[in-house]
């Protein structure tokens, strides 16, 4: 069977286009729920440190913007609010994770079933529980731009569907965003399978 494989996300998720991957790889790749908890823990706050004006400030910022966002599909986003997404995404907890799909599909098919089952087992974790999440899906370089970023967008909404339908996750707590082939994770191998990922992000408290 031909398959279209997805890391993200997304966005994303890792999360979320592309093209042939090998069978074997996947299960090389595939993570736990123990990995993906441990990835997107946040880290512990050492005693005595204070949080200054400025990181106050703009930690009020992010979640009002991703408030605003956060129950709107991927598609509907500005270049300007997918721009803020993954700037506010740089200095979270995050991890790559690669989703199987049919190929020019949005289905998420059977090989991926393990991965996004894994994903909802940690997300809804104790340590994870009731934190806003985003799945940012990405591709990698093989066809349009445009084609490209359409399926991302409609990829990381699959799996945030998923997410919300098999785990009860509430839709509120994950914002998908999706960036196609602008932001390759391996730019010297523009088709290499790494590259089609979902990236899930810890974007916020409980």
């Amino acid at each position: 069977m031909i398959t279209r494989t997805r890391i993200s996300g997304l966005a994303g998720i890792i999360f979320v286009a592309g093209l042939l991957s090998p069978a074997p790889s996947y299960a090389a790749e595939q993570r736990s729920a123990d990995d993906i908890i441990n990835a997107l823990k946040s880290p512990r706050v050492t005693r005595g440190l204070t949080t200054s004006p400025a990181d106050a400030a703009r930690a009020a910022d992010e979640t009002r913007f991703l408030s605003a966002v956060r129950n709107r599909p991927s598609r509907s986003l500005s270049t300007e609010e997918r721009d803020k997404i993954a700037s506010i995404a740089n200095s979270k907890p995050k991890i790559d994770l690669e989703i199987n799909f049919e190929f020019n599909s949005a289905i998420i098919g059977l090989k991926a079933m393990p991965q996004v089952t894994e994903l909802g087992k940690a997300l809804t974790s104790e340590d994870l529980k009731g934190r806003t999440f985003i799945l940012a899906g990405f591709t990698d370089a093989k066809g349009s731009e445009t084609y490209n970023q359409g399926l991302s967008e409609r990829r990381a909404d699959a799996v945030k569907q998923f997410l919300t339908e098999k785990y009860r996750i509430e839709a509120g707590n994950l914002v998908t965003v999706g960036y196609g082939l602008k932001q390759l994770k391996d730019p010297a191998n523009p088709f290499a399978a790494e590259n089609r990922r979902v990236q899930v992000v810890n974007a916020g408290d409980k």
